[in-house]
């Protein structure tokens, strides 16, 4: 499989190419040169889609109660203020605690993933970031885990590219590989569409960093980290 060779030939680039950026975010530097490759004077758009909303709050965390849909959002809007520091063009597909729905009547869910899926069609993004937090019976399960459409190589690499980043925190107590997923969010275009299922609400250490606004805060910047690194090596053409 193609994407699995690249992958391979370009994991230690991902990995130095996520501890680079990070730095760089950190300090402040605006990496805007990176948002040129592909589209000239152009800046890339990225699309953020903070999961949930509205009277769907998602998951909720077994300790502070803290709603996944309150938690996504916080970390969505980190994410739009890292990656405008890039020179990023930025799109959130829920800017706001509403969800996308209208009114929540008969069918708001299907009514809110059709939404979500137009501003992504319409934003015709060099990326997707689909913001979540997991939820697990087993309160022992932690640590961030990717999700990419089987199929489409792009979005294959961007969640190995963030995945890989995410390992290299050093809050992640186990690395994961990015997983395929069969999800609405990443199976409604062909643009690179990931999900980012931040940690585990349902353990109480995941828990305790997902509420923390600097913990946060790391999240967006690496998660911002693995993106670059994705698209530099595909602006390379390898």
């Amino acid at each position: 499989m193609k994407a699995v060779s690249f992958l391979r030939r370009h994991r230690v680039l991902f990995g130095a190419l996520a501890i680079v950026c990070s730095i760089l975010l950190t300090a402040g530097f605006c990496v805007y040169a990176l948002s040129q490759t592909a589209a000239g004077s152009t800046r890339m758009t990225i699309v953020i889609d903070a999961g949930h909303g509205g009277v769907d709050g998602g998951v909720v965390g077994r300790v502070t109660g803290e709603k996944e849909s309150d938690i996504n959002l916080s970390i969505a809007r980190k994410l739009q203020k890292t990656f405008e520091e890039a020179g990023f063009l930025v799109v959130q597909t829920r800017p706001t605690e509403a969800g996308l729905y209208g009114t929540a009547t008969q069918g708001y869910k299907k009514r809110d993933m059709q939404k979500r899926a137009e501003i992504i069609r319409e934003s015709a993004p060099a990326a997707v970031i689909s913001v979540h937090q997991n939820f697990f019976s087993l309160a022992s399960r932690r640590g961030a885990q990717v999700f990419f459409r089987e199929g489409n190589e792009l979005s294959y690499t961007l969640a190995c590219a963030i995945q890989t980043a995410l390992n290299a925190m050093p809050e992640c107590v186990r690395a994961s590989d990015a997983l395929k997923g069969d999800y609405y969010v990443l199976n409604c275009s062909e643009h690179p569409s990931v999900i980012v299922e931040c940690g585990f609400l349902s353990n109480s250490e995941d828990e305790a960093l997902l509420v923390s606004d600097a913990y946060q805060l790391r999240l967006a910047e690496t998660i911002c980290a693995g993106t670059l690194a994705f698209l530099a090596a595909a602006s390379s053409g390898e």
